[in-house]
């Protein structure tokens, strides 16, 4: 009886083993064969242009990878490559008050990736993403410019991981 209980204990974890083969603890799911990974400057092509933006978006997209990866970073001939622009910078309105003023602005930026694969041209992607900062109408953009970049910057950054390399 033990020796049967031994054995289908072994088989129940045999199986779940190699139904887990492709998962990856990490979250990422990159070939084993991809080592580096290149990103190109970000350059700001919104209407509205801040000095900074590209150069720190473009800093954070490599950050982000370098810390949730084992890929080395290279400056061309990566295994992946991002490349793309900020194409959208704009603050609107987003609350009104009794008086009809804004009591809140949103201010909203958005970078088109391009996310090409060497290894697996199939992986390859364009897309748009985008992300917003909620701030008190009463506070001038220029004084919560820095914390808003950060926040969006934090949230795209991530999206873009996810979509290239969690392939979520």
């Amino acid at each position: 009886m033990k020796k049967l209980n031994h054995v289908i204990i072994g088989l129940i974890t045999l199986v779940v083993i190699q139904g887990c083969g492709a998962y990856s603890f990490s979250g990422i799911s990159i070939g084993p064969e991809t080592k580096t990974f290149q990103v190109n400057f970000f350059q700001n092509q919104a209407p509205r242009i801040f000095p900074g933006a590209d150069q720190t978006f473009t800093n954070q997209l490599q950050d982000l990878i370098l810390n949730q990866t084992n890929l080395s970073l290279v400056t061309s001939d990566g295994d992946i490559v991002y490349e793309g622009e900020i194409v959208q910078d704009y603050v609107s309105p987003n609350t009104a008050t009794s008086q009809i003023t804004a009591a809140q602005n949103r201010l909203t930026l958005a970078i088109n990736v391009r996310f090409y694969d060497a290894k697996d041209p199939t992986q390859d992607l364009e897309q748009r993403f985008s992300f917003f900062f909620d701030y008190p109408a009463s506070q001038s953009e220029n004084t919560i410019r820095d914390e808003a970049l950060q926040v969006i910057f934090e949230r795209i950054t991530q999206d873009i991981f996810n979509a290239t390399l969690a392939r979520w």
